[in-house]
């Protein structure tokens, strides 16, 4: 356990938001991988054997059964805490959905992740214990000998694949807008596709620039994302020749990331 976190069992617990017994408890997100700013909450997880009954909960759906979790927020010294309350039986549901038994018989495994899942997923890789250090190994193992990656990097690209063939269809329709839209949908699920490939798996759009820094591959300079992502090259006058090297670049990367 950080020093940095040692006392926010006791803090969770002094709130009424701590069950009697627990599996584990932790903290992921922003602030944990020190991508944070000044609004940025604590994301805190607590693994249970039964579910939290909290009256003031906000409840979330996922795709699991039972087929919600709870949700408390509670303010520690200024600071925004979300607590996610999660069954233990829950995360024996989202590792089985990117087991290698899953991935090689269902070719729509990669559609059974829902987004909220995969960012479960995600956050085990740098979560901080609390308390339950070793169900937090354990399951950290689980996930990095599971198909997450082939998961997640298949899908990316198949969905990178129908924007890329929308865009080159709208552009011979004469949609120059529509083709515009559908390439930069291209661009962002080939470049989750990549960072998906080389272990980085946080599914919103807004950490893609952060994640492709702190990756080591040779396929695509920063440089050359940014450009594109910024669309410093694209000009009114000639549509066609941002979308053909955005889909250039989708190309590049599917021939280059494994499956």
């Amino acid at each position: 356990m950080s020093a940095t976190y040692a006392s926010h069992l006791s803090r969770l617990r002094d709130r009424g938001l701590l069950p009697g017994t627990v599996h584990a408890a932790y903290v992921a997100g922003s602030r944990v991988r020190g991508w944070d700013n000044a609004g940025s909450d604590l994301d805190f997880y607590v693994i249970t054997q039964e579910r939290w009954p909290g009256s003031g909960s906000t409840i979330a759906p996922v795709a699991l059964q039972p087929d919600t979790i709870t949700i408390e927020r509670t303010r520690v010294n200024r600071e925004q805490w979300d607590v996610q309350y999660w069954l233990d039986s829950q995360v024996d549901q989202v590792l089985e959905k990117v087991s290698w038994n899953e991935f090689e018989t269902n070719a729509s495994a990669g559609a059974l992740l829902t987004s909220r899942e995969a960012d479960f997923l995600e956050r085990l890789s740098y979560a901080v214990a609390v308390t339950g250090e070793d169900w937090l190994l354990r399951r950290r193992q689980q996930m990095h000998r599971s198909a997450l990656r082939s998961i997640l990097t298949s899908r990316s690209l198949h969905h990178s694949h129908l924007f890329s063939e929308d865009a080159v269809g709208q552009l011979r329709a004469g949609d120059t807008e529509s083709a515009v839209l559908s390439a930069r949908l291209a661009l962002g699920c080939a470049i989750q596709a990549l960072l998906a490939d080389n272990g980085k798996f946080a599914q919103s759009p807004k950490w893609s620039a952060r994640q492709l820094r702190e990756t080591s591959q040779d396929v695509l300079s920063f440089d050359e994302y940014w450009a594109l992502e910024t669309m410093r090259d694209y000009s009114p006058d000639n549509p066609g020749r941002w979308i053909e090297s955005v889909l250039s670049v989708c190309r590049r990367i599917s021939q280059s990331v494994r499956v």
